[in-house]
């Protein structure tokens, strides 16, 4: 089996809540997604999904994605997208870097892959567990009473797992966290998200003042160092995000024992193929994850769903369905929350069908 054609389209993602805000002031409120469609010689064909949370989050960027790939596509025509860590050494080799251009691609090929083996991604990732998966709410942010009623809101409709969009001043962050802890119920998980907001001092200040609440304190600082100096003051649970972009960061956090959750996102690290590696070698030493993608629509929360459900249970911390929050659908078949739960799909490949008359006419054609 061969790669005949790379096509990339273009869809943009309103967000039901109208606005997505996290710490510096950043917002979006429409994401422009690339959803990656690959065209084999046996007429199969597999779909993936990139999408950058704008151009301030990441080294990533929405059209950023499309260059890549008229950049890297012509290297891949001809190759068997069926043999992912021969494709991916192949893609490594014809790109430097931009881990996140290739991370569709590599998606598409496991959905390939999937459908000629006649599994589910999830089973050929390393098995199915569990009926379903637990999702966090991520809760935009807002003043302390409107990020509470938001937390209490979602928490009827059946979450458990919040993600506290914080990493502003300091003494407001303080009172976002005390009165969202405030309606939270006994067996409910509470993460501080700075998304590198803080200053290290201010990160100091922020853990001693909520010392007494059982709440994660997610990626606090910017910079890796400053992060390990927090953690190294603290003893609440700690988790990194940003700063673990690669297999080698990954081991050195693990060797500076820098975390005790990691937020791998798909397109962060590649696609799925270097996820799952970073993913076993978590498993095998006894680091929680959170398993997700930076943002994405039907796709992308499919992959997600088959990469979570394919991870050992103890080791699962959460995840996310990003199509709950976006208004637009663009593929059938892809998972539907169920009181804060998730399931992968038991169709072959990723189980997804792209809606061609949302995603229209591709803007990028690379081969046949």
């Amino acid at each position: 089996m061969k790669i005949t054609r790379i096509a990339c389209h273009r869809v943009e993602l309103p967000l039901v809540e109208g606005s997505y805000k996290w710490s510096g002031g950043k917002a979006v409120s429409v994401f422009d997604s690339t959803v990656v469609v690959v065209d084999t010689d046996a007429g199969v064909q597999g779909v993936g999904e990139v999408c950058p949370l704008g151009p301030f989050y990441l080294p990533a960027y929405a059209a950023g994605v499309r260059a890549g790939i008229r950049e890297l596509g012509p290297h891949l025509i001809g190759e068997d997208p069926t043999q992912l860590l021969k494709l991916n050494r192949r893609m490594d080799a014809a790109l430097q870097g931009h881990p996140y251009v290739k991370s569709g691609i590599d998606m598409a090929c496991w959905d390939i892959l999937g459908q000629v083996a006649g599994l589910p991604v999830c089973v050929l990732l390393g098995g199915r567990y569990g009926d379903d998966v637990v999702l966090y709410r991520a809760i935009s942010q807002a003043d302390p009473d409107a990020m509470a009623a938001n937390v209490a809101g979602y928490r009827a409709e059946g979450y458990t797992r919040f993600q506290l969009k914080v990493g502003g001043d300091p003494d407001t962050d303080i009172a976002r966290i005390r009165q969202v802890a405030a309606v939270l119920k006994p067996g409910d998980r509470l993460v501080a998200d700075a998304n590198t907001g803080w200053t290290q001092h201010e990160a100091q200040r922020v853990v001693r003042a909520v010392r007494d609440l059982d709440v994660y304190i997610e990626q606090p600082c910017r910079t890796y160092e400053e992060c390990l100096a927090v953690r190294r003051n603290t003893d609440h649970p700690f988790v990194l995000d940003e700063n673990i972009d690669s297999l080698d960061m990954l081991l050195r956090a693990v060797s500076d024992r820098a975390m005790d959750v990691v937020n791998l996102k798909i397109s962060k690290l590649g696609g799925l193929t270097k996820t799952k590696q970073a993913r076993d070698l978590c498993a095998h030493l006894g680091i929680g994850m959170t398993l997700e993608d930076s943002w994405g629509g039907d796709v992308v929360t499919a992959a997600i769903s088959h990469l979570a459900h394919s991870t050992p249970p103890e080791f699962r911390f959460t995840s996310t369905d990003f199509n709950s929050y976006v208004t637009v659908s663009h593929a059938d078949g892809a998972p539907k929350r169920q009181n804060g739960r998730m399931a992968a799909s038991t169709a072959p490949g990723l189980g997804v069908r792209p809606k061609w008359d949302v995603l229209g006419e591709p803007l990028l054609v690379v081969g046949n």
